[in-house]
């Protein structure tokens, strides 16, 4: 697939999307301007092509990827990057061609599909191949070419057809990799797992600065340049930001072994911001040029097909992906279209401004979207991968608990809407997929939080973090009110890892597999627990 350089329609959306939120004043004029001018260069600026040939050194330095699979087809991506940790990533301010090659084995003697792509400087020299007529639930491999460069070799697998009869799928869940926090040691295990595909739930990245040293990876062997030392705000701070996380070979490692179905959190931009609203309450207006240059490096650098590509501030992330008649998936973007958190965010006591009926995290066309994907569902599991803690959990036992503003527990009329339409469409197997908040988590999630006697809806699977929080503990401090607090909540561990979950005709069952340390590199993994919840009888149980 050739990408074409951005345009006027790009523009004019950046100006309709300012429009709908009536911040064209004077004020408002300034930043759509700003907002433009931050948009690479557009059309005839860049019609020139650089002889890949001329390229010196490596331009395959943050690996390869592949993503979004379908029954015939699987995103391919890479980036072009000899220099990655340089402005520039010393490519030329041209386009570059790319050859592209998937095969049926990892020698590349029966090749599966090849072309040619151009790498163009408009979006940082990434490229997004959708090669088409693959076969349905097959492995493939892939790689690019950039004149006498051959990228490493990816690994990937197209999804079954929709009507296929699957006896099993086996897919990994991971979340927040904060770069300075430690190793990603959990991505070298998950390299090793046998998996259809990998679900990322948010905070691939951080905007917050890393040191010389890289944090607390303390790096005595290497130092790190100064322009990561500062919080991402521009377009280029976000893809220098990307290129030093991508070159971490553990990350590469896990893109080149699995597909990977992606959606975003908070730090991709800025943290807890909501809709328009940053945590810093900048005027609106400013925040979106911040938060269109956020979108455009994460679908830059992600392995992400063209309807996800954003369009000014506005991308349409959330989607839907089948796998047989076992399992649907419908990925959900809980940030773009929240409501602004209760109360200031934070930690605090059920009130009228939570329980605001009109409260949404999803917004109302995503909201419609899944209850209308569920009613038209045909498999055996309906499977919900999405950020922030869906289940309840309060912080204390009695009267006196508090909830998170910024988990569903802060938008509990959005919840409840969700559930019910789960249950007006006759969804017997809810699973919902999470991350955030860099622990382990299992929930039976109740029709009645407050009732633990209630229905039972689904299960809720809580996936720890990469690296964020640094070495965690398997019983942090809160362990025990937590459990005493919550009897829905039937694990909790506060390890770094990830979670793998394997779906059959009869069970949903859950691996929650943890590293002893990420402060230090090469730790080994273990499964801390693992839980089952049988079709047509939610609720977790030992396995």
């Amino acid at each position: 697939m050739t990408h074409h350089a951005p345009h006027e329609q790009e523009i004019r959306a950046a100006a309709a999307h300012f429009g709908r939120r009536r911040f064209l004043t004077t004020t408002g004029a300034a930043a759509a301007l700003a907002f433009a001018t931050n948009l690479p260069g557009a059309g005839a600026a860049y019609a020139a092509e650089a002889d890949a040939r001329k390229i010196t050194e490596n331009p395959f330095t943050l690996g390869v990827a592949s993503g979004d699979p379908q029954p015939g087809s699987v995103v391919l991506w890479t980036r072009l990057a000899p220099r990655p940790y340089e402005p520039g990533n010393g490519m030329p301010d041209a386009r570059v061609t790319v050859r592209w090659e998937v095969a049926y084995d990892e020698h590349f003697k029966r090749l599966a599909g090849q072309g040619r792509a151009d790498a163009h400087p408009e979006f940082n020299h990434s490229v997004h191949i959708e090669p088409t007529g693959l076969a349905p639930d097959r492995v493939y491999y892939y790689r690019f070419r950039a004149g006498s460069w051959i990228s490493p070799v990816g690994r990937t697998r197209t999804a079954p057809t929709q009507s296929a009869r699957i006896s099993d799928l086996k897919l990994a869940a991971v979340s927040c990799q904060a770069y300075h926090d430690g190793y990603f040691t959990a991505y070298r295990h998950l390299a090793e797992e046998d998996l259809d595909v990998v679900f990322h739930l948010g905070d691939y990245l951080y905007e917050y600065p890393v040191g010389a040293n890289g944090g607390a990876r303390n790096y005595t062997d290497r130092t790190l340049p100064a322009v990561f030392n500062r919080e991402t705000v521009t377009l280029e701070d976000y893809r220098l930001r990307y290129a030093l996380y991508k070159s971490d070979p553990d990350l590469q490692a896990a893109h080149a072994a699995h597909p990977f179905i992606v959606t975003w959190d908070d730090h991709e931009v800025e943290n807890n911001y909501a809709s328009d609203i940053s945590e810093d309450h900048l005027p609106p207006a400013e925040f979106l040029v911040r938060r269109a240059a956020a979108y455009r490096a994460y679908w830059e650098n992600q392995p992400l097909r063209r309807p996800q590509r954003p369009q000014g501030a506005d991308c349409r992330l959330y989607r839907r992906l089948q796998y047989g008649q076992l399992a649907q998936f419908d990925i959900l973007d809980t940030r773009q279209y929240r409501s602004d958190q209760a109360y200031g965010d934070g930690w605090h006591a059920p009130g009228p401004e939570s329980l605001d009926p009109a409260r949404t995290l999803t917004g109302a066309a995503q909201e419609r979207w899944l209850t209308d994907g569920w009613r038209q569902s045909s498999a055996r599991w309906n499977v919900l991968p999405q950020q922030v803690t869906f289940s309840e959990r309060r912080n204390a036992t009695g009267p006196g608990y508090q909830l998170s503003m910024d988990a569903w527990d802060g938008y509990a009329a959005s919840r409840d809407r969700v559930l019910a339409g789960a249950e007006s469409a006759g969804v017997d197997n809810l699973v919902v997929l999470t991350g955030d908040v860099h622990v382990h988590y299992a929930f039976d999630i109740k029709k009645d939080f407050k009732d633990p006697g209630s229905r039972t809806a689904g299960v809720e699977f809580v996936t720890t973090s990469i690296a964020s929080g640094k070495n965690g503990a398997d019983k942090p401090a809160n362990w025990d009110t937590y459990l005493a607090a919550n009897p829905h909540l039937k694990f909790y561990n506060g390890r770094r890892g990830y979670l793998t979950v394997t779906l059959d005709q009869d069970t949903a069952r859950a691996d929650y597999r943890t590293v002893s340390a990420v402060t230090t590199p090469g730790a080994p993994v273990r499964t801390a627990a693992s839980f089952v919840s049988e079709a047509g009888d939610p609720g977790l149980k030992p396995a």
